[in-house]
């Protein structure tokens, strides 16, 4: 299967799916969104894939959330669409039956934070920046990040990176539970690949 927005391989029993938009900090438009959740579905139905590795193309991003050029032209019920088709998405990703691991190699905010979120394990650059910043364009974390969020930190710190919008880098990641590893920029594939179960 091939994709617009993703790039997906397989080696030695493990299959990497990287969100190809480079230029666009891999931002997600609505192809992406179809496209993670197609990618799980396809993946997880290989029996030659034990472990799953999901990471964004590129150093500065992860996915530094949604494509809010897109979002703009949206009217309510293209929101709406949007959130839903956000959510399926990313059940499929969380539901799949293979250990996923994100490898967050940079921004990872909004819901590309979410995405992460959704992910069995969160290994982090040491670069890396997650964050909830919907606040500031008046609307909440719209594919799970309000649930999900609250499962990893607990209320309390959920709660203040809603409300606040502000970002955690990755020392603080670490330090509340929202990454389980950190890594030099540099190694953080490699490292990933290795922990793969």
């Amino acid at each position: 299967m091939t994709f617009e927005r993703l790039l997906v391989d397989a080696e030695d029993g493990v299959a990497t799916i990287t969100v190809n938009r480079p230029d666009k900090l891999n931002a997600l438009d609505r192809t992406t969104v179809r496209e993670i959740g197609e990618a799980a579905a396809a993946v997880g139905a290989r029996k030659d894939v034990r472990a799953v590795i999901l990471t964004g193309a590129g150093t500065k991003a992860f996915v530094a959330g949604a494509d809010i050029a897109e979002m703009a032209d949206l009217d309510v019920d293209g929101a709406r669409g949007f959130a839903r088709a956000g959510q399926r998405a990313y059940a499929a990703l969380e539901g799949m039956p293979q250990p996923v691991v994100a490898a967050v190699n940079g921004f990872a905010l909004g819901g590309g934070c979410e995405l992460a979120l959704a992910c069995d394990f969160i290994y982090a650059s040491d670069t890396a920046k997650f964050g909830q910043p919907e606040v500031n364009l008046g609307v909440i974390p719209g594919f799970g990040g309000t649930q999900r969020l609250v499962r990893r930190v607990g209320i309390g710190k959920a709660r203040e990176m809603i409300y606040t919008g502000l970002p955690v880098d990755a020392v603080e990641a670490l330090r509340i539970g929202l990454a389980d590893a950190v890594f030099p920029a540099a190694e953080l594939l490699a490292k990933t690949r290795a922990a793969a179960p």
